[in-house]
């Protein structure tokens, strides 16, 4: 979740405009492909759009991987505005005036609309990170697996200690659970490993980048080491106040930013905050160079999109990747019901590659607390692989849940 540059947001709305015509859900298309039309519910614009609206990038970079498994994709986008109020009407628009067949969610508005998804029976494919209707809901399927962030991994504690961090800082938004509740595990797997916890802010304001006074708590409180499950605009700002008062930090875990979000689209500001902090993925970082995510940079090349891909670029070609899965296993006349009863049925998931020897059931919506995430350290203009977090996988700290603050 980064900062875009408006030329992205009008692309991904001109998109939406273009593209707004077309309709039919599964029908025959030129010789053997079927054509599946999908609609995009993502933050094309508003707070929000920072860290989605490049989920578009992701989801035409996934047309050309439909078309080598036989599939005419079509979408259409529909902007939450970073609005509850707007994410339901977008969702309505998407399945009563455009007839979707399936809808593909990046968007921390996703929750708004989930409810209509669920009586229309709606297949929906995307990733969960806004609420718990992903676990709740069996019209919906998370790409990268529902994390249930009321649970504690490992992970950043132990990656923490690896970088000689001692004492840990940790900031979520108040307006959404995963954030908060990420943050609070972050503190409970940091005090796991042993290391202090000298600032935990779980009631951030969402979006905002006025950080001095966290950037002051933190100096007095010693930290050393911090990680941010926010926009990367937020965190930046941070890092730059950090770097004003004098404080060194050992080591900075983002839970988001990496790639084009740093280094296609931030400021030059923000590229300057941004040195020799790590950024945190759930897919296989580009700069492993296996034939994942070779076969993802010739999509995106054969899109039209340069430069490294954004986690939320990466969200919309797993998507995409996900709902052929479901169909290939939904019959040789899929419906929704048949897409959704298929896609219950995925046990094994391996992201197109991305996830590399780490594959997870998609069916799991209550006990999966996140499993191997790959962490690049920016320098310069690149992106280090970092030994040991290559990738770093955590489990569930037993007898341990948070929840976000009242």
């Amino acid at each position: 979740m980064a900062h875009r540059t408006s030329r992205l947001l009008a692309v991904a709305a001109a998109m939406a405009t273009v593209i707004g015509g077309l309709s039919s859900a599964t029908a025959g298309a030129s010789g053997s492909e079927k054509t599946i039309t999908v609609g995009v519910l993502t933050d094309v614009t508003g707070l929000a759009a920072s860290g989605n609206a490049s989920s578009v990038q992701g989801v035409e970079a996934g047309v050309y991987l439909a078309k080598r498994e036989g599939y005419n994709l079509k979408y259409v986008v529909g902007d939450t505005a970073s609005s509850p109020a707007t994410a339901l009407s977008a969702g309505q628009s998407l399945v009563e005036q455009h007839h979707v067949f399936a809808v593909i969610a990046v968007s921390s508005l996703a929750f708004s609309a989930a409810p209509f998804f669920k009586a229309q029976a709606t297949p929906v494919i995307g990733v969960a990170e806004d609420a718990g209707e992903w676990e709740t809901d069996d019209n919906m399927f998370s790409a990268y697996g529902t994390i249930n962030t009321t649970l504690v991994n490992s992970y950043s504690g132990k990656f923490f200690k690896s970088q000689g961090v001692t004492n840990v800082g940790a900031i979520g938004y108040s307006i959404s659970p995963s954030s908060a509740e990420a943050a609070e595990g972050a503190a409970v797997a940091a005090k796991h490993e042993g290391l202090k916890v000298g600032y935990l802010n779980a009631a951030f304001p969402f979006g905002s980048t006025n950080v001095q006074p966290e950037a002051l708590a933190m100096k007095a409180a010693g930290v050393n080491g911090f990680t941010m499950a926010t926009d990367a605009n937020t965190a930046f700002a941070l890092l730059a106040a950090l770097k004003n008062l004098g404080v060194h930090l050992k080591a900075v875990l983002l839970l988001t930013g990496y790639g084009g979000d740093v280094t296609n689209q931030a400021s030059p500001a923000e590229k300057l905050a941004a040195q020799a902090v790590s950024f945190l993925n759930p897919y296989e970082i580009m700069e492993v160079n296996t034939p994942a995510t070779k076969q993802f940079a010739a999509d995106l090349k054969s899109a039209g999109i340069k430069g490294l891909p954004t986690e939320a670029a990466y969200n919309g070609y797993v998507s995409v990747g996900l709902l052929l899965q479901g169909l290939k296993a939904a019959g040789k006349n899929p419906t929704q019901a048949s897409l959704i009863a298929a896609l219950s049925k995925v046990h094994y998931f391996d992201g197109l590659g991305l996830f590399g020897s780490h594959p997870i059931d998609i069916s799991n919506r209550t006990s999966y607390s996140g499993g191997c995430d790959w962490v690049g350290k920016l320098q310069g203009t690149k992106f280090d692989l970092i030994p040991g977090a290559e990738p770093i996988c955590g489990k569930t700290i037993p007898g341990v849940t948070v929840s976000p603050p009242a």
